[in-house]
């Protein structure tokens, strides 16, 4: 191992940003490249751990201790042969997981973590410097298989079968491959470009991409063994008066069309969203809701106001929320720190507008008791002016129609498609990964799933195989 107490000599220092006044003229990256010389110092923090706890956070279990070391030395080649063990994307996970990793790091307990998130950026992009080459099977087995889903879960199930020797069609109902990585996450904290070259990579592993197509039930059942990994993509809707309004938006809809204008696609007419010039409030406090503020500002909004539903939350960690588990502080994110109004316990009540456009959103100061959200007796009600208001506040399942119907698969009482550890399903051949069947989770819950359903449809095929034999 590398210096055993490099973290009492070496202060945390995160990987450093764009300017505010620059960045949010363009589309680009928020982060900068750090210098080799600067990750090593900060890897060389890693105490390498006797039970590293940072696994207690990272759901793909990455070994990060092992290349924490590794980068400290100088071998990021070997570093990020053990980075890909557990991850086929960490240039997606190194830009935009909130890193529960480090929150769980030993030197959190006391000090500031290491900088994990940072490390792992840096190794990917050292991969991504160089070609990717296609890491192809030993051996063909003769099994087909279908994922409905370009998402995470889906790309990272899709390449561990196409490495596992299965033949694999992936089908994607919208017009590029990605799902919520190309058309959720803005430019501006992950760029297109690292996703193509993953898509290239796998497609020269043999994993055959059908864009614009949802299959049916029947054309389904004519693979030896399918994947749903087609995400929870219904948002969660704000059921008051003048909902109808227009103006009153989903966040998923406002970022998709930003994300396609980024990629020189034309987005007008009457469905267009944009927030130029106008007052935009942004309900909902998470990664939606703050890539919706961050949007907003680049296209040249007015005014920017995030309001979160609960109280604000503490400078520093809570006795009552001890390590290691995720501290429940306030955070402020790039996009909030480019010049957004956020605003905590705050419930909307009503929507108000002028023309059949939304002029004004009507709240109440809230408060929470018991774990219930109670409005706080006697406070003043909210009139925030506004002329867009978008929803950030997450969503509450897979879509009900499509192939879960024709499928005819289990739900459980949230609406989730209920599967077993290996990802079977109701219905024998038919396996569900990452948010379909979770429930809406982390880009590392996502990939972790979509390469632990990838071993159980494994599994699956190879008794099939052997009981044809």
């Amino acid at each position: 191992m590398g210096d055993p107490r490099g973290f009492l000599k070496v202060d945390r220092d995160v990987e450093p940003e764009r300017p505010i006044a620059e960045r949010v003229k363009d589309w680009h990256e928020v982060s900068l490249p750090e210098s080799p010389e600067h990750v090593r110092t900060q890897a060389s923090r890693c105490m390498d751990c006797g039970i590293p706890f940072c696994h207690n956070g990272c759901p793909l279990g990455n070994l990060i201790p092992e290349w924490n070391d590794l980068v400290a030395a100088g071998n990021f080649e070997l570093a990020a042969r053990r980075l890909h063990a557990t991850n086929n994307f960490p240039e997606v996970t190194g830009r935009v997981c909130p890193a529960p990793c480090e929150a769980s790091c030993v030197l959190a307990i006391e000090e500031q973590p290491v900088t994990i998130k940072s490390v792992e950026h840096a190794i990917a992009d050292y991969v991504l410097s160089q070609p990717l080459a296609p890491v192809l099977a030993a051996s063909r087995s003769g099994k087909r298989v279908a994922i409905v889903g370009s998402g995470p879960a889906g790309l990272a199930c899709a390449q561990e079968l196409a490495r596992a020797g299965h033949d694999v069609t992936l089908f994607e109902r919208d017009d590029r491959v990605g799902g919520l990585l190309r058309y959720g996450i803005p430019d501006f904290k992950m760029e297109k470009g690292i996703l193509e070259r993953r898509i290239a990579q796998m497609e020269a592993e043999g994993v055959v991409f059908v864009v614009g197509a949802s299959p049916s039930a029947a054309e389904l059942r004519a693979f030896d063994a399918t994947v749903l990994a087609i995400g929870a993509r219904v948002a969660r809707d704000l059921h008051v008066p003048g909902r109808e309004l227009q103006g009153v938006c989903f966040a998923m809809d406002f970022l998709t069309q930003q994300n396609r204008r980024v990629a020189g696609e034309v987005v007008d007419g009457p469905a267009a969203i944009t927030a130029t010039g106008k007052r935009v409030v942004v309900i909902g406090g998470g990664d939606t809701g703050s890539d919706c503020v961050g949007t907003s500002i680049r296209q040249g909004a007015a005014s920017v106001l995030q309001l979160e539903l609960m109280p604000k939350p503490s400078l520093v960690r809570m006795p009552e929320n001890p390590w290691p588990e995720w501290p429940l502080v306030l955070r402020t994110s790039s996009s909030q720190a480019e010049g957004a109004e956020r605003d905590w316990a705050v419930s909307t009540k009503a929507l108000h507008g002028e023309g059949g456009r939304v002029t004004a959103l009507e709240a109440a100061r809230v408060r929470l008791v018991s774990g219930r959200v109670e409005e706080v007796a006697g406070a003043s009600a909210v009139t925030i002016a506004c002329d867009l208001v978008l929803l950030a506040m997450g969503f509450t399942g897979p879509e009900r129609g499509g192939v879960v119907e024709g499928l005819g698969l289990t739900l459980d009482a949230r609406g989730n498609v209920v599967s077993d550890t290996t990802g079977r399903t109701s219905l024998p051949g038919v396996f569900a990964a990452g948010d379909a069947s979770r429930g809406q989770s982390l880009v590392v819950w996502a990939i972790a799933d979509g390469r632990r359903v990838a071993r159980g449809v494994d599994a699956h095929l190879r008794q099939s195989l052997r009981r044809s034999a």
